[in-house]
Protein backbone atom coordinates (compact mmCIF):
# COMPACT_ATOMS: atom_id res chain seq x y z
CA UNK A 1 0.00 0.00 0.00
CA UNK A 2 1.66 2.89 -0.85
CA UNK A 3 1.65 6.76 1.03
CA UNK A 4 -1.63 8.12 -1.17
CA UNK A 5 -3.39 4.75 0.35
CA UNK A 6 -2.41 4.73 3.28
CA UNK A 7 -3.55 8.32 4.14
CA UNK A 8 -6.94 7.58 2.37
CA UNK A 9 -7.74 4.69 4.71
CA UNK A 10 -6.82 6.53 7.76
CA UNK A 11 -8.54 9.78 6.73
CA UNK A 12 -11.73 8.62 4.95
CA UNK A 13 -13.57 10.51 2.57
CA UNK A 14 -13.09 14.01 4.41
CA UNK A 15 -12.78 15.35 0.87
CA UNK A 16 -15.30 14.61 -1.49
CA UNK A 17 -15.76 15.10 -5.48
CA UNK A 18 -18.78 16.53 -6.82
CA UNK A 19 -20.91 14.60 -8.74
CA UNK A 20 -20.90 16.74 -11.96
CA UNK A 21 -17.14 17.09 -11.49
CA UNK A 22 -16.54 13.41 -11.24
CA UNK A 23 -18.65 13.21 -14.43
CA UNK A 24 -16.57 15.09 -16.26
CA UNK A 25 -13.57 13.48 -15.11
CA UNK A 26 -14.86 10.13 -16.12
CA UNK A 27 -15.71 11.47 -19.34
CA UNK A 28 -12.85 13.19 -20.43
CA UNK A 29 -10.60 9.65 -19.22
CA UNK A 30 -13.82 7.74 -21.61
CA UNK A 31 -13.17 10.12 -24.52
CA UNK A 32 -9.61 9.60 -24.25
CA UNK A 33 -6.87 12.26 -22.88
CA UNK A 34 -6.40 15.25 -25.75
CA UNK A 35 -9.49 13.63 -27.55
CA UNK A 36 -11.72 16.76 -28.24
CA UNK A 37 -13.62 16.19 -30.46
CA UNK A 38 -14.97 13.29 -28.96
CA UNK A 39 -15.66 14.51 -25.69
CA UNK A 40 -17.68 17.31 -27.28
CA UNK A 41 -19.82 15.28 -28.76
CA UNK A 42 -20.40 14.61 -32.60
CA UNK A 43 -21.15 16.74 -35.36
CA UNK A 44 -24.42 14.83 -36.06
CA UNK A 45 -23.38 13.91 -39.73
CA UNK A 46 -21.85 10.75 -38.64
CA UNK A 47 -20.89 9.42 -35.38
CA UNK A 48 -17.95 7.31 -34.04
CA UNK A 49 -18.83 5.14 -30.88
CA UNK A 50 -15.72 3.97 -28.96
CA UNK A 51 -17.90 0.21 -29.40
CA UNK A 52 -17.48 0.14 -33.15
CA UNK A 53 -20.22 0.40 -35.86
CA UNK A 54 -22.26 -2.64 -37.40
CA UNK A 55 -24.71 -3.28 -39.80
CA UNK A 56 -28.24 -4.82 -38.31
CA UNK A 57 -31.38 -6.23 -39.73
CA UNK A 58 -33.75 -3.13 -39.20
CA UNK A 59 -36.00 -5.85 -36.91
CA UNK A 60 -33.51 -6.61 -34.94
CA UNK A 61 -32.68 -3.03 -34.21
CA UNK A 62 -34.85 -2.09 -31.47
CA UNK A 63 -32.91 0.28 -29.13
CA UNK A 64 -30.00 0.21 -31.04
CA UNK A 65 -28.47 3.99 -31.93
CA UNK A 66 -27.93 4.85 -35.38
CA UNK A 67 -24.23 5.58 -36.26
CA UNK A 68 -24.70 7.16 -39.76
CA UNK A 69 -27.77 9.57 -40.95
CA UNK A 70 -30.58 8.17 -42.76
CA UNK A 71 -32.64 9.65 -46.05
CA UNK A 72 -35.64 7.73 -47.87
CA UNK A 73 -34.55 5.24 -50.11
CA UNK A 74 -37.84 5.51 -52.26
CA UNK A 75 -41.50 7.70 -51.71
CA UNK A 76 -43.80 6.36 -49.37
CA UNK A 77 -46.63 5.09 -51.20
CA UNK A 78 -44.54 5.10 -54.28
CA UNK A 79 -47.88 4.85 -56.36
CA UNK A 80 -50.76 6.74 -55.99
CA UNK A 81 -53.37 4.92 -53.98
CA UNK A 82 -56.75 4.90 -53.01
CA UNK A 83 -57.58 6.90 -49.10
CA UNK A 84 -60.65 4.97 -49.01
CA UNK A 85 -63.15 2.36 -50.19
CA UNK A 86 -64.97 3.47 -53.45
CA UNK A 87 -64.99 4.07 -56.74
CA UNK A 88 -61.93 5.79 -58.75
CA UNK A 89 -63.54 7.78 -61.38
CA UNK A 90 -61.93 10.56 -63.94
CA UNK A 91 -63.40 13.89 -61.56
CA UNK A 92 -64.44 15.55 -64.51
CA UNK A 93 -67.21 13.00 -65.16
CA UNK A 94 -68.59 13.65 -61.35
CA UNK A 95 -69.36 17.83 -61.42
CA UNK A 96 -73.11 18.78 -60.45
CA UNK A 97 -73.43 14.90 -59.11
CA UNK A 98 -75.75 14.81 -56.30
CA UNK A 99 -78.01 12.99 -54.02
CA UNK A 100 -81.04 14.35 -56.26
CA UNK A 101 -79.19 14.23 -59.49
CA UNK A 102 -76.50 11.56 -59.38
CA UNK A 103 -74.17 11.10 -62.64
CA UNK A 104 -75.02 7.26 -63.72
CA UNK A 105 -71.13 5.33 -64.90
CA UNK A 106 -70.22 2.21 -66.20
CA UNK A 107 -68.46 0.20 -63.92
CA UNK A 108 -64.76 -1.08 -65.44
CA UNK A 109 -64.75 -4.87 -66.00
CA UNK A 110 -61.60 -5.01 -63.69
CA UNK A 111 -60.91 -3.80 -60.32
CA UNK A 112 -58.25 -1.87 -58.62
CA UNK A 113 -55.08 -1.64 -60.54
CA UNK A 114 -55.80 -4.29 -62.92
CA UNK A 115 -58.96 -1.39 -64.35
CA UNK A 116 -58.93 1.56 -67.17
CA UNK A 117 -60.66 4.29 -66.53
CA UNK A 118 -62.33 6.10 -69.25
CA UNK A 119 -64.47 8.78 -70.07
CA UNK A 120 -67.89 7.80 -67.64
CA UNK A 121 -66.14 4.75 -66.32
CA UNK A 122 -65.59 4.16 -62.48
CA UNK A 123 -63.58 1.20 -61.21
CA UNK A 124 -63.96 -0.64 -57.50
CA UNK A 125 -61.38 0.18 -55.58
CA UNK A 126 -60.46 -0.52 -51.63
CA UNK A 127 -58.30 1.49 -49.39
CA UNK A 128 -55.06 1.41 -50.76
CA UNK A 129 -55.58 0.09 -53.70
CA UNK A 130 -53.11 1.46 -56.68
CA UNK A 131 -55.66 4.30 -58.48
CA UNK A 132 -56.52 2.79 -61.63
CA UNK A 133 -55.03 4.17 -64.79
CA UNK A 134 -57.12 7.16 -66.04
CA UNK A 135 -58.60 8.05 -62.79
CA UNK A 136 -57.63 10.79 -60.84
CA UNK A 137 -60.03 10.65 -57.81
CA UNK A 138 -62.28 8.54 -55.46
CA UNK A 139 -65.66 8.71 -54.60
CA UNK A 140 -66.24 7.13 -51.18
CA UNK A 141 -68.67 3.61 -51.24
CA UNK A 142 -71.48 5.63 -48.97
CA UNK A 143 -71.96 7.64 -52.11
CA UNK A 144 -72.75 5.25 -54.78
CA UNK A 145 -75.51 3.29 -55.60
CA UNK A 146 -74.84 0.30 -57.36
CA UNK A 147 -77.73 -0.80 -60.41
CA UNK A 148 -77.47 -4.22 -60.18
CA UNK A 149 -79.22 -5.10 -63.87
CA UNK A 150 -77.61 -2.56 -66.08
CA UNK A 151 -73.73 -2.69 -64.62
CA UNK A 152 -73.55 0.89 -63.92
CA UNK A 153 -73.19 2.72 -60.89
CA UNK A 154 -74.64 6.32 -59.66
CA UNK A 155 -72.29 8.75 -58.56
CA UNK A 156 -74.12 11.01 -55.53
CA UNK A 157 -71.25 13.22 -54.67
CA UNK A 158 -69.05 15.27 -57.37
CA UNK A 159 -65.63 15.01 -56.13
CA UNK A 160 -62.28 17.29 -57.43
CA UNK A 161 -59.59 16.22 -59.02
CA UNK A 162 -56.78 14.42 -56.27
CA UNK A 163 -59.92 14.09 -53.83
CA UNK A 164 -59.79 10.59 -51.57
CA UNK A 165 -56.33 9.75 -53.06
CA UNK A 166 -53.26 9.15 -51.79
CA UNK A 167 -50.69 10.98 -53.84
CA UNK A 168 -46.77 9.62 -54.47
CA UNK A 169 -44.43 10.10 -51.31
CA UNK A 170 -47.74 11.47 -49.11
CA UNK A 171 -46.07 9.72 -46.23
CA UNK A 172 -42.71 10.23 -47.34
CA UNK A 173 -40.89 11.47 -49.91
CA UNK A 174 -37.64 9.80 -51.87
CA UNK A 175 -34.71 11.54 -50.78
CA UNK A 176 -36.10 12.88 -47.16
CA UNK A 177 -34.08 13.04 -44.33
CA UNK A 178 -35.39 10.74 -41.51
CA UNK A 179 -33.27 10.49 -38.42
CA UNK A 180 -29.73 12.11 -37.49
CA UNK A 181 -27.05 10.18 -37.02
CA UNK A 182 -26.92 9.09 -33.08
CA UNK A 183 -30.88 8.56 -32.77
CA UNK A 184 -31.62 5.43 -30.57
CA UNK A 185 -34.70 3.82 -32.63
CA UNK A 186 -38.20 2.88 -31.59
CA UNK A 187 -40.60 0.51 -32.80
CA UNK A 188 -42.48 2.81 -34.67
CA UNK A 189 -39.20 4.16 -36.82
CA UNK A 190 -38.24 0.31 -37.80
CA UNK A 191 -41.75 0.72 -39.52
CA UNK A 192 -40.40 3.64 -41.17
CA UNK A 193 -37.24 2.45 -41.84
CA UNK A 194 -38.59 -0.82 -43.67
CA UNK A 195 -41.19 0.91 -45.49
CA UNK A 196 -39.03 3.51 -46.63
CA UNK A 197 -36.19 0.83 -48.54
CA UNK A 198 -34.19 -0.59 -45.77
CA UNK A 199 -33.57 -3.85 -45.41
CA UNK A 200 -30.44 -3.02 -43.04
CA UNK A 201 -29.20 -0.16 -40.91
CA UNK A 202 -25.58 1.03 -39.45
CA UNK A 203 -25.73 1.13 -35.76
CA UNK A 204 -23.36 1.48 -32.88
CA UNK A 205 -22.01 -1.82 -31.18
CA UNK A 206 -23.87 -2.04 -27.72
CA UNK A 207 -21.23 -1.74 -24.79
CA UNK A 208 -20.16 -4.59 -23.22
CA UNK A 209 -19.84 -4.82 -19.16
CA UNK A 210 -17.85 -7.35 -17.07
CA UNK A 211 -19.86 -7.24 -13.52
CA UNK A 212 -17.90 -8.65 -10.98
CA UNK A 213 -19.53 -8.96 -7.56
CA UNK A 214 -16.96 -8.97 -4.79
CA UNK A 215 -16.92 -9.53 -0.98
CA UNK A 216 -16.07 -12.77 1.38
CA UNK A 217 -18.99 -12.39 2.72
CA UNK A 218 -21.36 -13.31 -0.26
CA UNK A 219 -22.87 -16.27 -1.51
CA UNK A 220 -26.18 -17.35 -4.01
CA UNK A 221 -27.98 -18.88 -1.30
CA UNK A 222 -28.52 -20.05 1.77
CA UNK A 223 -26.77 -17.74 4.05
CA UNK A 224 -25.01 -18.25 7.02
CA UNK A 225 -24.52 -16.00 10.53
CA UNK A 226 -22.44 -13.48 8.65
CA UNK A 227 -23.17 -14.11 5.29
CA UNK A 228 -24.91 -12.14 2.19
CA UNK A 229 -26.88 -13.41 -0.69
CA UNK A 230 -25.21 -11.73 -3.47
CA UNK A 231 -27.77 -9.17 -5.36
CA UNK A 232 -25.99 -6.09 -6.67
CA UNK A 233 -24.49 -8.23 -9.49
CA UNK A 234 -27.65 -9.70 -10.91
CA UNK A 235 -29.17 -5.91 -10.60
CA UNK A 236 -26.39 -4.35 -11.95
CA UNK A 237 -26.46 -6.73 -14.91
CA UNK A 238 -30.33 -6.65 -15.53
CA UNK A 239 -29.36 -2.61 -15.67
CA UNK A 240 -26.47 -3.03 -18.14
CA UNK A 241 -29.09 -4.83 -20.40
CA UNK A 242 -31.83 -2.79 -20.10
CA UNK A 243 -29.79 0.43 -21.05
CA UNK A 244 -28.88 -1.33 -24.32
CA UNK A 245 -25.67 -3.41 -23.19
CA UNK A 246 -24.38 -6.45 -22.88
CA UNK A 247 -23.50 -8.20 -19.65
CA UNK A 248 -21.19 -10.70 -18.85
CA UNK A 249 -22.21 -11.66 -14.71
CA UNK A 250 -19.34 -13.02 -12.92
CA UNK A 251 -19.13 -15.31 -10.19
CA UNK A 252 -18.05 -13.59 -6.77
CA UNK A 253 -14.82 -12.88 -5.97
CA UNK A 254 -13.18 -12.94 -2.57
CA UNK A 255 -11.75 -9.58 -1.27
CA UNK A 256 -8.15 -11.11 -2.00
CA UNK A 257 -5.93 -8.34 -3.91
CA UNK A 258 -4.40 -11.29 -6.50
CA UNK A 259 -8.22 -12.96 -7.13
CA UNK A 260 -9.58 -9.26 -8.17
CA UNK A 261 -6.20 -8.09 -9.85
CA UNK A 262 -6.68 -11.42 -12.04
CA UNK A 263 -10.52 -10.24 -12.14
CA UNK A 264 -9.99 -7.29 -13.98
CA UNK A 265 -7.94 -8.21 -16.00
CA UNK A 266 -9.78 -11.15 -17.47
CA UNK A 267 -12.37 -8.66 -18.54
CA UNK A 268 -10.17 -5.78 -19.94
CA UNK A 269 -11.39 -7.33 -23.27
CA UNK A 270 -15.08 -5.52 -22.29
CA UNK A 271 -15.92 -2.18 -23.04
CA UNK A 272 -16.76 -1.48 -19.03
CA UNK A 273 -15.40 -3.45 -16.08
CA UNK A 274 -18.10 -2.78 -13.05
CA UNK A 275 -17.23 -4.18 -9.74
CA UNK A 276 -19.51 -4.23 -6.79
CA UNK A 277 -18.13 -3.59 -2.79
CA UNK A 278 -14.76 -3.65 -1.26
CA UNK A 279 -14.67 0.44 -3.12
CA UNK A 280 -14.48 2.65 0.76
CA UNK A 281 -11.71 2.77 3.04
CA UNK A 282 -11.59 -0.80 5.11
CA UNK A 283 -8.89 -3.13 5.63
CA UNK A 284 -11.07 -5.45 3.05
CA UNK A 285 -11.28 -2.10 0.38
CA UNK A 286 -8.94 -3.52 -2.09
CA UNK A 287 -10.27 -2.39 -5.37
CA UNK A 288 -9.05 0.97 -5.25
CA UNK A 289 -5.30 -0.20 -4.59
CA UNK A 290 -5.63 -2.75 -7.30
CA UNK A 291 -6.91 0.05 -10.12
CA UNK A 292 -4.09 1.68 -9.16
CA UNK A 293 -1.72 -0.71 -9.84
CA UNK A 294 -3.58 -1.66 -12.50
CA UNK A 295 -4.05 1.91 -13.71
CA UNK A 296 -5.45 4.93 -12.13
CA UNK A 297 -7.67 5.90 -10.05
CA UNK A 298 -9.67 8.85 -11.41
CA UNK A 299 -12.22 9.77 -8.72
CA UNK A 300 -12.32 7.85 -4.95
CA UNK A 301 -15.08 9.54 -3.38
CA UNK A 302 -18.03 11.47 -4.49
CA UNK A 303 -20.37 13.88 -2.99
CA UNK A 304 -23.47 11.75 -3.35
CA UNK A 305 -25.62 9.74 -0.95
CA UNK A 306 -26.23 7.19 -0.82
CA UNK A 307 -22.98 5.81 -1.91
CA UNK A 308 -20.16 8.31 -1.54
CA UNK A 309 -17.32 5.50 -1.51
CA UNK A 310 -17.57 5.28 -4.61
CA UNK A 311 -13.95 4.56 -7.03
CA UNK A 312 -14.04 5.51 -11.09
CA UNK A 313 -10.56 4.44 -12.48
CA UNK A 314 -8.99 3.92 -15.85
CA UNK A 315 -7.55 0.66 -16.77
CA UNK A 316 -5.50 0.01 -20.50
CA UNK A 317 -7.89 2.97 -21.93
CA UNK A 318 -10.90 0.63 -20.02
CA UNK A 319 -13.01 2.50 -17.58
CA UNK A 320 -13.24 0.56 -14.35
CA UNK A 321 -16.26 1.60 -11.84
CA UNK A 322 -16.02 0.47 -8.48
CA UNK A 323 -19.51 0.57 -7.21
CA UNK A 324 -20.03 0.50 -2.68
CA UNK A 325 -21.51 -2.70 -1.97
CA UNK A 326 -24.62 -1.43 0.25
CA UNK A 327 -27.05 -1.91 -2.28
CA UNK A 328 -29.12 0.93 -2.41
CA UNK A 329 -25.42 3.21 -2.84
CA UNK A 330 -24.28 0.30 -5.74
CA UNK A 331 -27.55 1.05 -7.83
CA UNK A 332 -27.51 5.17 -7.09
CA UNK A 333 -23.69 4.99 -8.59
CA UNK A 334 -24.79 2.96 -11.14
CA UNK A 335 -27.49 4.90 -12.46
CA UNK A 336 -25.40 7.98 -12.25
CA UNK A 337 -21.90 6.61 -13.63
CA UNK A 338 -22.17 3.45 -15.49
CA UNK A 339 -25.22 4.69 -17.56
CA UNK A 340 -23.67 7.73 -18.66
CA UNK A 341 -20.70 5.46 -19.97
CA UNK A 342 -22.48 3.22 -21.80
CA UNK A 343 -23.92 6.62 -23.65
CA UNK A 344 -20.45 8.03 -23.87
CA UNK A 345 -19.35 4.60 -25.54
CA UNK A 346 -21.71 4.52 -28.10
CA UNK A 347 -21.56 8.28 -28.97
CA UNK A 348 -24.51 9.56 -27.22
CA UNK A 349 -25.53 11.61 -24.09
CA UNK A 350 -28.02 9.65 -21.64
CA UNK A 351 -31.60 11.12 -21.96
CA UNK A 352 -33.02 12.96 -18.50
CA UNK A 353 -35.14 10.73 -16.57
CA UNK A 354 -39.00 11.10 -16.65
CA UNK A 355 -40.26 12.36 -13.56
CA UNK A 356 -43.74 13.17 -11.97
CA UNK A 357 -44.29 16.50 -9.92
CA UNK A 358 -45.59 15.83 -6.61
CA UNK A 359 -46.10 17.87 -3.35
CA UNK A 360 -43.32 16.37 -0.76
CA UNK A 361 -45.25 15.45 2.52
CA UNK A 362 -42.08 15.16 4.73
CA UNK A 363 -39.14 17.45 5.24
CA UNK A 364 -36.15 15.64 3.70
CA UNK A 365 -32.73 16.11 4.92
CA UNK A 366 -29.56 16.77 3.29
CA UNK A 367 -26.05 18.25 3.89
CA UNK A 368 -24.75 20.74 2.06
CA UNK A 369 -22.06 20.07 -0.87
CA UNK A 370 -23.51 16.54 -0.69
CA UNK A 371 -26.25 15.41 -3.32
CA UNK A 372 -28.79 13.27 -1.69
CA UNK A 373 -31.31 10.89 -3.59
CA UNK A 374 -34.06 10.92 -1.39
CA UNK A 375 -36.64 7.49 -2.46
CA UNK A 376 -40.21 8.49 -2.47
CA UNK A 377 -43.33 6.72 -2.63
CA UNK A 378 -46.22 8.67 -4.99
CA UNK A 379 -49.97 8.15 -3.96
CA UNK A 380 -53.22 10.53 -5.63
CA UNK A 381 -53.84 13.69 -2.99
CA UNK A 382 -56.79 13.58 -1.16
CA UNK A 383 -57.78 16.87 -2.14
CA UNK A 384 -57.09 16.60 -6.07
CA UNK A 385 -60.52 17.02 -6.94
CA UNK A 386 -60.14 20.52 -5.67
CA UNK A 387 -56.54 21.40 -7.01
CA UNK A 388 -55.52 24.09 -9.29
CA UNK A 389 -54.88 23.08 -12.80
CA UNK A 390 -51.07 24.25 -12.07
CA UNK A 391 -51.04 22.03 -8.83
CA UNK A 392 -49.21 18.71 -8.07
CA UNK A 393 -51.85 15.60 -8.24
CA UNK A 394 -49.75 13.54 -6.48
CA UNK A 395 -47.81 13.36 -2.82
CA UNK A 396 -44.64 12.03 -2.51
CA UNK A 397 -43.70 10.60 0.82
CA UNK A 398 -40.21 9.73 1.66
CA UNK A 399 -39.75 6.28 2.35
CA UNK A 400 -38.84 5.41 6.12
CA UNK A 401 -36.03 2.82 5.51
CA UNK A 402 -33.33 5.46 4.30
CA UNK A 403 -30.38 3.70 4.82
CA UNK A 404 -27.89 2.89 1.80
CA UNK A 405 -28.05 -0.92 2.84
CA UNK A 406 -31.84 -1.38 3.01
CA UNK A 407 -32.91 -2.43 -0.81
CA UNK A 408 -36.80 -2.10 -0.52
CA UNK A 409 -35.98 1.06 0.22
CA UNK A 410 -35.63 1.37 -3.80
CA UNK A 411 -37.74 -1.81 -5.13
CA UNK A 412 -40.86 -0.65 -2.82
CA UNK A 413 -40.36 3.13 -4.52
CA UNK A 414 -41.98 5.01 -7.51
CA UNK A 415 -38.53 6.82 -7.79
CA UNK A 416 -36.29 9.28 -6.42
CA UNK A 417 -36.03 13.17 -5.43
CA UNK A 418 -33.09 14.55 -5.91
CA UNK A 419 -31.42 17.24 -3.39
CA UNK A 420 -29.06 19.49 -5.22
CA UNK A 421 -25.33 19.87 -3.52
CA UNK A 422 -25.95 23.39 -2.89
CA UNK A 423 -29.27 22.45 -0.85
CA UNK A 424 -29.87 22.16 3.08
CA UNK A 425 -32.87 19.83 2.21
CA UNK A 426 -36.18 20.16 0.75
CA UNK A 427 -38.87 20.97 3.00
CA UNK A 428 -42.59 19.61 3.60
CA UNK A 429 -44.82 20.86 0.92
CA UNK A 430 -42.86 21.95 -1.54
CA UNK A 431 -43.25 20.84 -5.30
CA UNK A 432 -40.45 18.67 -6.07
CA UNK A 433 -39.85 16.23 -9.56
CA UNK A 434 -39.86 12.80 -8.48
CA UNK A 435 -37.51 10.70 -11.26
CA UNK A 436 -38.29 7.33 -12.55
CA UNK A 437 -34.90 6.13 -13.09
CA UNK A 438 -35.45 2.42 -13.62
CA UNK A 439 -37.49 1.99 -16.87
CA UNK A 440 -35.23 4.82 -18.56
CA UNK A 441 -33.19 3.23 -21.20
Amino acid sequence: MDGADSERKRAGFKERTPVDEARRILREAVAGAGDAAAADGDDGDTLSPLTGTERLEVERADGRVLAAPVASARSVPHYERAAMDGYAVRAADTFGASDRSPEVLRIAESVGADAEVGPETAARVHTGSALPAGADAVVMIERVTELESAGEVEIEDAVAEGENVAPVGEDVEADQHLYDAGHRLRPSDLGLLRSAGYARVAVAEPPTVGVIPTGEELVEADPGPGEVIETNGLTVSRLVERWGGRATYRDVVTDDFESLRVAIQRDLTKDVIVTTGGSSVGERDLLPEVIDELGEVLVHGVGLKPGHPVCLGIVEETPVLALPGYPVACIVNAVQFLRPVMRWLEGTEPDPHPTTLARLERKIPSEPGTRTFARVRLEDREDAADLAADEPRYAATPTRASGSGVLSSVALADGWVVVDDDREGIPAGETVAVENWEPNV
